[in-house]
């Protein structure tokens, strides 16, 4: 193993091995801490009950982050130091777009967080091109030879953001991490990954960014927050992107814990679509006899004709297959789709078919509620009712409509069998970014 792989990286090593590795005691640290009744991972900083995580002979294993791998206290964790070992760079930005002017100060700031190592809080609505704005602080944080991770929680934002970013810098080495890739890992000068794969580094990051923080599984996981810790450097400088902020960000942003930028209008200088909502009572009974709501019928067999890429979201995925079934009848016939979840051995590859054209429609869960984009893309969310489309949730979706400057716009239809609170909070939320917006477009 190449002994830079260790730099700022946590590695674990069988305590029995240990004689033959030749590694430095002092950076050795134990895998599990002992107390009286609980046990502590150095990885992950969870406690467990003794009673949790016994092994056999009186040894414990941490079984909150065990999706990376079993540790326990046979083991131990390695890492070198973070050298920030990276060959000099005098011109990574390979971009050539043009930032509008709201975007252009957001930029400024988000490079003067980098310059003071602090931390920051980025508010733009779906479709800012938040991602740009980064550009101007990662050139600055690259030539200064800083060592810079973007993560998120979901892999289909990590998955966008790669490409766009090997496209922008294409000079500098950047590495994809998650669990759905089999990439090896290599010391690089930027990571992206989910935020699972923060835990095995070690004040690695000079410039830790996390894009769609108020997202599962990240928020309110106490895991997770502590990987956003431990992974970045004592010194360094932490910013969080979202278009749907939580409570405790914005309280955050209160008590002057973090500085904060705002955005309510999108790159192309458009405001977001503002979903329709219409009451459909008993849709589900509707299903069960392979039948659409007349609404939705309608609504889909206009987009088919208009040859129109979207997306039905389901609060279920046993309602996957029966409605990908049912809608298939009100379609013109060449029209092509498929069902996607979070789980899908195929899930990669059918977004990128229908971001290429060679699908028309995904019926799917809130796996693609975020990070991700396709171009004149319509929207409809069945059963918006249920619990699983919360106030973010429904906003995130209906900001997939519109992204392109091509078509700015586009159709976001509700359905539910009657109007909850998240629906109503929803409605707030885009009425008020919309305002916003319109202020600032004068």
């Amino acid at each position: 193993m190449d002994k830079s792989e260790f730099f700022g990286r946590l590695y674990i090593v069988e305590k029995a091995k240990l004689n033959q590795m030749n590694l430095h005691a002092e950076h050795i640290l134990p895998a599990i801490q002992i107390r009286v009744e609980q046990i502590i991972c150095n990885r992950c900083g969870q406690k467990t009950a003794k009673k949790r995580g016994t092994l056999p002979n009186k040894q414990y294993f941490c079984p909150k982050c065990k999706i990376l791998g079993r540790i326990s206290t046979l083991n131990v964790l390695y890492t070198i130091p973070e050298p920030n070992k990276f060959t000099q760079n005098f011109n990574p930005l390979s971009w050539d777009g043009k930032l509008s002017l709201l975007q252009s100060q957001a930029a400024k700031e988000l490079k003067h967080v980098v310059e003071s190592k602090s931390s920051h809080l980025l508010w733009a609505v779906t479709g800012a091109g938040k991602t740009e704005m980064l550009f101007n602080a990662l050139e600055y944080a690259i030539l200064k030879k800083m060592r810079i991770c973007i993560a998120s929680p979901r892999v289909d934002v990590c998955n966008e953001l790669f490409p766009r970013l090997k496209t922008s810098f294409k000079q500098v080495d950047i590495l994809l991490l998650h669990g759905k890739q089999k990439q090896k890992y290599r010391y690089t000068q930027i990571v992206i990954c989910t935020t699972h794969q923060l835990l095995n580094f070690h004040q690695a990051f000079d410039v830790l960014i996390i894009d769609e923080v108020d997202s599962f599984p990240f928020v309110n996981n106490r895991m997770l927050n502590h990987a956003v810790k431990v992974s970045r450097k004592k010194e360094s400088a932490l910013i969080f992107l979202t278009a749907t902020p939580t409570k405790k960000l914005l309280a955050d942003v209160r008590k002057k814990k973090l500085t904060f930028s705002y955005l309510p209008v999108r790159y192309h200088g458009h405001i977001l679509p503002f979903p329709k909502v219409s009451i459909v009572r008993g849709w589900e009974s509707k299903l069960r006899k392979q039948k659409l709501p007349h609404k939705m019928a309608k609504i889909i067999m206009k987009w088919s004709k208009a040859n129109f890429p979207f997306l039905i979201f389901v609060p279920k995925i046993s309602l996957l297959e029966k409605v990908y079934k049912t809608v298939r009848k009100y379609l013109v016939s060449d029209t092509r789709g498929t069902t996607v979840y979070a789980n899908d051995p195929e899930r990669i590859e059918k977004v990128t078919k229908l971001r290429k054209g060679e699908l028309d429609f995904l019926i799917t869960t809130t796996i693609l509620e975020r990070g991700v984009t396709f171009p004149n893309l319509n929207v409809l969310v069945l059963g918006a009712e249920n619990k699983v489309f919360t106030k973010s949730s429904l906003v995130q979706i209906a900001g997939r409509v519109g992204r392109s400057s091509s078509r700015p716009f586009g159709d976001v239809f509700f359905l539910c069998q009657t109007s909850t609170r998240a629906v109503k909070g929803a409605l707030r939320e885009i009425s008020f970014l919309n305002r916003k917006g319109r202020q600032l477009l004068k």
